[in-house]
């Protein structure tokens, strides 16, 4: 089983930073095979531990919040570690690491989850602290993600995934260039 550690040197010094948002098929089976396991013990609850001090919370975050959406591209299952995740990002904000974070490129992952979130009020909390904490980049992401919630109150992208029907709005929206994120 991977530790904390292995999970933080493969996003942060083995995976180019082009490659974190790039879906692949190669990528997607590398992040399966390694962590796939991982990713099932952390959404069971059994990687609770890693949340209680950092670098080790980091990488739980990643471990639900970006390696599912890898591991189960285009399926429900990818969102399963969402909740958990935006839990942990309360909880890192609360003690203060995402604020003492020196590393420039792990910022924007502790909060991610909240990018990440279909509740409009998790993303207004966001935005600011996107702001505060990351490069001008990633705070646009954040404010289009942001933006479609306020418009749509969820991801429009997630619904076919998660077994939802489309409004007639949100089928048009779909069809525009990089509304799919």
């Amino acid at each position: 089983m991977p530790i904390p550690e292995e999970v933080l040197r493969f996003w942060f010094e083995e995976t180019p930073a082009a490659a974190w948002f790039r879906p692949g098929a190669d990528r997607d089976r590398i992040v399966r095979e390694r962590f796939g396991e991982l990713a099932e013990q952390a959404l069971a609850g059994r990687l609770e531990a890693w949340g209680e001090t950092t670098p080790d919370a980091l990488a739980l975050l990643l471990v639900l919040d970006q390696f599912p959406r890898q591991i189960w591209r285009d399926q429900a299952r990818a969102f399963a570690g969402d909740t958990q995740a935006q839990a942990l990002t309360l909880r890192a904000l609360e003690a203060g690491w995402v604020q003492a974070e020196p590393a420039a490129e792990r910022r924007p992952f502790w909060l991610m989850p909240l990018m990440h979130s279909e509740d409009l009020a998790l993303q207004e909390l966001g935005l600011p602290l996107f702001e505060q904490h990351t490069d001008p980049r990633t705070v646009e992401f954040a404010r289009r993600h942001r933006d479609v919630i306020a418009r749509f109150g969820r991801f429009p992208h997630r619904n076919q995934a998660l077994g939802r029907p489309s409004t007639s709005e949100e089928l048009a929206f779909l069809q525009q260039p990089g509304s799919r994120f």
